[in-house]
């Protein structure tokens, strides 16, 4: 974690595509942290769970939803360790998802699991997109937390 001069905290996991796009994973302004949106890759920015890809490079089918979403809250965990914050700080999400019925599905499950409790206390919004980063990416998370004591 770098602190910039404007009072910012930024944190990155050191995924190849951090430098390609030019942007931090996080950011941390006074109380709240800001968190780009979180895929689900592993350490070395390998896709975890990716989709098989049709004839025309679409996914074929959504069942690497809930695989692909839970890796995407471990991640969200990393950075928000950084920040000495958890899920419960979160605040608010937005699931963008290429396939509505398959994600509400999936991330019911994996969101109580997750947070821990059957009705998560932050607000949530689940947007069906038609494209997302990577062609075999079919979930992307932004969230929003808000923890005690501005950034030093």
């Amino acid at each position: 974690m770098t602190k910039t001069k404007s009072a910012k905290k930024v944190a990155n996991l050191g995924v190849a595509w951090e430098r390609a796009f030019g942007y931090v994973q996080a950011v941390q302004v006074k109380d709240t942290i800001y968190m780009s949106g979180q895929l689900s890759h592993d350490a070395e920015g390998k896709l975890i769970a990716p989709a098989a890809l049709d004839a025309n490079g679409r996914p074929a089918d959504f069942s690497q939803m809930e695989a692909q979403i839970r890796q995407t809250y471990i991640n969200a965990r990393t950075l928000l360790a950084e920040y000495g914050a958890t899920l419960d700080d979160v605040v608010e999400e937005t699931l963008f998802v290429l396939d509505v019925p398959s994600a509400f599905s999936a991330g019911s499950k994996v969101r109580k699991e997750m947070y821990g409790t059957d009705m998560p206390q932050c607000a949530s919004n689940l947007i069906g997109v038609t494209a997302l980063a990577f062609p075999e990416q079919i979930v992307e998370i932004t969230f929003r937390a808000v923890i005690d004591g501005p950034a030093d």
